[in-house]
């Protein structure tokens, strides 16, 4: 196996050269530092990063503490991280805290004891102890997809968060149904605690008030974020003695649940009831009807996060962050809308295929009171 001192040798440098070019600790000579990834690449040398993050204390390591597994929304986030990583030379420890606190606390603390340089953290409901913990061991940390109101002590570390925007878009949703002629506007909404649910709920209610409409908050059900629960929330809302003619569900699991409960009662989407998502996937379009949607920026959001995570690594003390990204509205015909949808548009504002809302008269064929 080649060591370092065989590279070194081969491009005619000192050793000491090769671990500037390896490690980027040192400016090198351009051609200087060609002779040596030249060497590399002829004796397959493979640098020891053990040995190097005890010299460096780092190991240009990123842990990611995302549910993943019992998530699919965050499968596509993790491949913008990764890909964010493997750019600048960073690997992986990926942990799924399973949106525990109990469990999101000790998956942080052993990618801690991995000695990761910095984490990339999707927080629980109640992240109490997960930012204790964070700012205890002063661990550069990224917050993403839900945000975390952190007291800023002079002391205390700082947290860079990223985002999609979740209030207008919401907003627009419950526009492009009441412009359908909805009436009686239901939402599934995910889980208490979390940022995205207050924002979409907050979206909900200004999207009633802009319509006009009273909010009535038996038309409100929390699905808890997941597909049981989407399930069970939008059987609730069937079960009202006036049911909503439209649905808007706040997350890409609920939206699941909420189909198994319509198919369960034999009811069919748009015919008996409209239904708009927040989260695109890929195979919304293959349902039929095809769902309208709000796609989030998935792999930017975690693209993103690396970069405020390898910016805070080499300045501890800037100004934390907060950075929120666009969506796009895929507009498909679970909304009613009969016909051929218009292509994406990079904006929360959403309007009908024409760009304007529908005539009254037209959507009052789309509004029925469910049994």
């Amino acid at each position: 196996m080649a060591t370092m001192a065989d590279v070194a040798r081969s491009a005619g440098v000192s050793v000491a050269t090769v671990s500037h070019v390896l490690n980027g600790t040192r400016p090198v000579l351009p051609h200087t530092r060609q002779a040596v990834l030249d060497a590399v690449e002829e004796l397959g040398y493979t640098p020891n990063t053990l040995a190097r993050s005890l010299v460096t204390s780092r190991t240009r390591s990123i842990g990611l503490a995302v549910s993943a597994i019992s998530n699919p929304y965050f499968t596509e986030i993790l491949q913008g991280v990764e890909a964010g990583a493997l750019e600048h030379g960073y690997g992986l420890l990926i942990a799924d805290p399973h949106d525990d606190p109990g469990h999101e606390r000790e998956v942080v603390r052993l990618l801690h004891e991995r000695r990761v340089d910095g984490m990339i953290v999707a927080p629980s409901a109640e992240p109490r102890d997960l930012v204790a913990y964070l700012t205890r061991h002063r661990v550069p940390a990224v917050f993403l997809d839900r945000v975390v109101d952190v007291p800023e002590a002079e002391d205390a570390p700082r947290f860079d968060q990223v985002c999609a925007e979740g209030a207008e878009p919401t907003t627009g949703l419950v526009g492009h149904l009441a412009g359908l002629g909805h009436r009686r506007i239901g939402l599934v909404a995910g889980r208490p605690g979390f940022s995205t649910t207050r924002e979409r709920i907050t979206g909900y209610r200004h999207g009633l008030a802009a319509a006009g409409l009273p909010y009535d908050e038996r038309l409100l059900v929390h699905g808890d974020s997941e597909a049981a629960g989407g399930e069970r929330a939008t059987a609730q809302l069937l079960s009202l003695a006036v049911p909503p003619t439209a649905l808007v569900t706040a997350n890409n699991a609920m939206t699941i649940g909420a189909l198994r409960a319509l198919r369960e009662r034999g009811l069919s989407v748009p015919g008996d009831l409209a239904l708009c998502c927040f989260d695109d996937f890929a195979w919304a379009d293959l349902f039929s009807p095809g769902l309208t949607a709000v796609a989030q920026p998935c792999r930017e959001i975690g693209a993103r996060a690396v970069r405020l995570l390898l910016d805070r690594l080499a300045a501890p003390d800037r100004p934390a962050r907060t950075v929120r990204l666009p969506c796009s509205f895929v507009h498909r015909t679970s909304c009613g809308c009969a016909e051929q949808p218009r292509l994406p548009e990079r904006s929360g504002r959403l309007a009908g295929p024409s760009g304007e809302p529908r005539a009254q008269a037209h959507a009052k064929a789309n509004e029925r009171t469910l049994p």
